[in-house]
């Protein structure tokens, strides 16, 4: 093969030129089916006359392993020639081709050493390639590079960080990770050793290669012991840590631009931790005797915490990860013993500074509201507010360990000296008893240290650092949710009522205390008496009617009272009036945009707790709504604001509640002009809605409509609330409904935006439609007009025909909608009176619904017969109008369609029927296959 001509095309697929760029690949595609091809590139991403040429061949080697070998592979057919100049090629490439190639590697060695154990001569040839590489072996003349060594043992030990077999109750460790353990880490160890005391003599001096080193040994070592542990390194671990011990005290938490100065010094730092988390966690049993040590280190990291507004990312991460150590020491058998003696110290030195409001947090809140709140403000309650997970901050750590600190019990009590030694020996149950009834670390530690701090008040508002202290214990106070919870309701609420609800009455505050203070009582809702509720309700809408002051954005505070006060409803409050609430969030609807999709689902919890007690308001907040959601509405748009997208939605489903308290009112026969007169302001709101929507950018001459397909669930919800308040002719003239159901049919015919729910608002909007023109007779629903010169003499689609697309789509493409569209499909085809001259329109939708419910059944006709039902009843409601037309369909398919179809009704029939289709069908059904098919 032809080496130039390999690395010709490959130049050739970098060319801006996309035909030379396909014909190259094509090229390189059939050249792949040779046996020396992969040789080719290998060679090219060694030695190619340029970088862009060298990339190139291994990104197509990489992409051509991949196709090759299949991860679920049994087995593979890598020659060992080819695996053996990879490796070569490994050891020497450049880091930008290194990083391509290790992508084949990992592939190969998934297959070939991870599921077979097919590689055995792997192990050894890559430890004997790094002992021999030129930095451990000092030997200038050495081909192997000793970054790239370690590089290919970190692609060949990262699978092993997870269990191989989970559902094994103990999976052994994996003989291929045990040998690479003894043949090739633990003997690195010592010389990783002489590493880090040459780094830690020379400072930050050291030459990069060597900090690279210690990186991805650590690496290496953290997938080690991720999930397994290798027996050949237990005797090592001690000397190990210790070394991360010594690289951890290196790190300097005081200038933000060290770590700029040595960016892998910290990230091996954090590596550590990520160790020394797993070795807790994980393997506690050859980790006890190292945890004093751990905790000193970790001690003196979180103590940094005070200067986290000043730190570097990297920074506070590794002052998060030292919390997190911590906290999982203290979750261990002697980690109480070990952890108790620091808690005071833990907690005004370390926990506590990383809850103080700082410069860094008004910076963020006054640049991005949003994302602080996200941030800052863990919440289950509301996903705008809630805590990114991607985002690992001091702060979230340190509430994780107060958290895990204020359950902690506290020393055990005393034995009274006049204990006679015959008391003393108690059963097991009177001992877990006594533990029991021991006082926790937040009784005994947490509380009263927070009690130290004054609440801001109109006396002190302006003290800054008592706000910003304030900030802190709030933070303080949601960290410790759990121990809240154990406790007396009594107990969580007066807290409530001393320690947070008097921020709500301060005239001068600071936003950032009261959307902390929101964030508290949503995650306390829970466990609050009732009779705190009121005043918990009273606060948080206060909150939510906060309004920005000058530069600082409130939008946290209302976005956090809006998720408590949802927390609130969800655990069964009802305001003594609803209608404040919903002024509230109506009136502020639009104004900003990250805020409305809050508000929304704030009023769609609403709605749904108050129940028939909303009724009397909807239509005021229907037309309140519609007025918020046109300023926002431009037809011509698409996709719409989300504004208009999520009101659509609001507006659907408070239709939906309005017509099923409708029903409870004409069913106690309490029905009024009242509600008469709420339907029709509900219409008329709507029916200007859709009008906006769909037909102020209708030209009088367009013969054809174009609107956005945007909501058209929620859409025909509304339409169908607009059709259900029709009481006479002339109330479909007022509200424009003919024109809007042309539009609407237009729009569902072209419609394949399809969502997985059975219970579409189209199909119910069709059969409302079709009752309405058996009423009223609707213009252009059968056949449209004609439309005036100039345009082309050709009708349009009518009303019926947009339909009828519609639902010949939703049986072929839709099978969750099946039941309902072939519902729809009788309903069509025989409650409407057709004319002599609108005969044409039947036959054509018959020869439609009957082509599409045909071709459904031929795919689904080998599954269970309630699959099929469905389109078998359509076919026979398509029979019932045009017997020749539909034998004629059925009978052009080749496998006898007329008798297959008979003999599926035949079952049917004999078979008891489900009352999906109106019972009129079923009975001619019926008497169509006791006269007809038979014979």
């Amino acid at each position: 093969m032809d080496i130039n001509q390999v690395a010709q095309l490959l130049n050739d697929t970098l060319s801006p030129d996309v035909n030379a760029v396909r014909t190259a690949t094509d090229a390189l595609d059939r050249l792949s089916l040779l046996p020396h091809f992969p040789f080719c590139l290998l060679y090219i991403a060694s030695g190619g006359e340029n970088q862009g040429l060298r990339i190139a061949a291994a990104m197509y080697l990489k992409n051509l392993t991949r196709r090759n070998i299949d991860s679920n592979a049994s087995c593979t057919n890598i020659s060992k020639e080819f695996k053996d100049q990879l490796m070569r090629v490994l050891l020497q490439a450049e880091p930008s081709v290194l990083k391509v190639l290790l992508e084949a590697f990992r592939v190969i060695v998934g297959v070939e050493f991870v599921k077979q154990n097919s590689w055995p001569e792997l192990v050894h040839e890559l430890q004997s390639a790094i002992q021999s590489s030129y930095l451990i072996s000092k030997d200038a003349n050495s081909g192997w590079t000793t970054v790239n060594g370690l590089m290919v043992l970190h692609a060949l030990i990262k699978p092993f960080q997870y269990f191989l077999n989970p559902k094994l109750a103990k999976e052994p460790v994996p003989p291929q990770l045990e040998l690479i353990a003894k043949e090739i880490i633990v003997p690195m160890l010592s010389i990783f050793h002489c590493f880090v005391e040459k780094v830690l003599a020379n400072n930050y001096s050291t030459e990069l290669d060597t900090e690279k080193i210690l990186l991805i040994v650590c690496k290496c070592i953290f997938f080690s012991v991720k999930s397994h542990l290798p027996f050949a390194l237990i005797p090592h671990l001690s000397s190990f840590c210790h070394d991360l011990i010594m690289i951890l005290g290196s790190l300097s938490f005081d200038d933000g631009n060290t770590v700029k100065d040595n960016l892998l010094r910290f990230k091996t730092g954090k590596r550590g931790l990520l160790i020394f988390s797993a070795l807790v966690t994980r393997h506690r049993k050859f980790s006890d005797k190292l945890m004093p040590d751990i905790m000193n280190s970790v001690l003196q990291i979180v103590k940094y915490s005070a200067n986290i507004s000043k730190l570097d990312f990297l920074q506070e991460r590794i002052i998060s990860l030292a919390f997190d150590v911590i906290s999982h020491v203290l979750e261990t058998g002697p980690g109480w013993r070990l952890v108790s003696p620091h808690f005071s110290v833990l907690l005004d030195k370390a926990i506590f500074p990383a809850f103080v409001l700082n410069e860094k947090d008004i910076s963020e809140w006054e640049e991005d509201a949003d994302e602080y709140i996200r941030k800052n403000l863990p919440s289950e309650l509301e996903e705008i507010s809630g805590w990114r997970e991607d985002l690992f901050t001091a702060r979230k750590s340190a509430i994780n360990l107060l958290g895990v600190i204020s359950v902690s019990k506290g020393p055990p009590m005393g034995t009274p000296s006049n204990c006679s030694s015959v008391s003393s020996k108690r059963k097991k149950g009177e001992k877990s008893k006594r533990n029991s009834m021991r006082s926790t670390m937040g009784e005994l530690l947490v509380l009263p240290f927070l009690s130290r701090f004054p609440i801001p008040c109109d006396a002190n508002a302006s003290h800054s650092r008592i706000q910003k202290d304030y900030f802190g214990v709030l933070m303080a106070y949601g960290g410790l949710q759990e121990f809240l919870r154990e406790q007396k309701s009594e107990f969580t609420a007066n807290l409530v009522r001393s320690r947070v609800l008097p921020l709500y009455s301060v005239s001068v505050c600071l936003p950032y205390l009261v959307a902390s203070a929101n964030w508290i009582l949503g995650e306390l809702v829970s466990c609050l008496p009732e009779d705190i509720s009121a005043d918990v309700y009273s606060s948080l809408l206060k909150a939510l009617q906060m309004l920005d002051k000058g530069d600082t954005s409130c939008y946290p505070v209302r976005a956090s009272a809006a998720g408590a006060i949802v927390g609130l409803l969800e655990n069964d409050y009802m305001p003594p009036e609803w209608y404040p609430l919903l002024q509230v969030i109506v009136g502020r609807i639009g104004y900003e945009d990250e805020e409305n999709s809050i508000l929304f689902e704030l009023l769609s919890s609403v709605v749904g707790a108050a129940n028939e007690n909303v009724a009397d308001h909807i239509p005021y907040i229907v037309s309140s709504l519609v007025a918020a959601i046109s300023k926002h509405m431009h037809p011509s748009s698409e996709p719409w604001p989300q504004v208009v997208e999520r009101g659509f939605a609001a507006l659907a489903l408070m239709a939906q509640y309005w017509e099923n308290f409708l029903h409870e009112e004409v069913e106690l026969d309490q029905s009024s002009g009242k509600w008469e007169s709420g339907q029709a302001a509900i219409a008329k709101a709507f029916s200007a809605l859709l009008q906006q929507a769909w037909l102020t950018h209708i030209q009088p001459l367009e013969c054809e409509v174009s609107a956005p397909p945007s909501c058209i669930d929620d859409s025909s919800m509304l339409l169908r609330s607009i059709i259900l308040s029709v009481s006479e002719r002339n109330v479909i003239e007022e509200l424009k409904l003919s024109e809007l159901l042309l539009v609407w049919a237009d729009l569902i015919g072209d419609w394949h935006a399809w969502e997985e729910t059975e219970d579409l608002s189209v199909f119910d909007c069709i059969k409302e439609i079709v009752n309405l023109h058996s009423k009223y007779e609707l213009k252009n629903f059968i056949v449209r007009q004609m439309p005036p010169p100039p345009a082309p003499p050709v009708p349009p689609q009518s009303i019926i025909e947009g339909i009828g697309a519609f639902l010949s789509e939703a049986i072929l493409q839709y099978p969750s909608a099946t039941w309902r569209a072939c519902s729809c499909v009788h309903t069509l085809l025989h409650v409407p009176k057709y004319s002599f001259e609108t005969e044409g329109v039947k036959q054509s939708l018959t020869i439609s619904f009957s082509r599409a419910a045909f071709s459904r059944f031929r795919a689904i006709q080998s599954k269970p017969s309630s699959l099929w039902k469905p389109v078998v009843l359509a076919i026979s409601s398509c029979y019932l109008c045009y017997p020749a037309v539909v034998e004629g369909i059925l009978k052009k398919d080749e496998d006898g369609g007329f008798a297959l179809w008979g003999s599926a009704l035949a079952f049917l029939c004999s078979s008891s029927l489900e009352p999906r289709l109106s019972l009129e069908s079923e009975i001619k059904l019926a008497v169509l296959n006791l006269k007809g098919l038979s014979a």
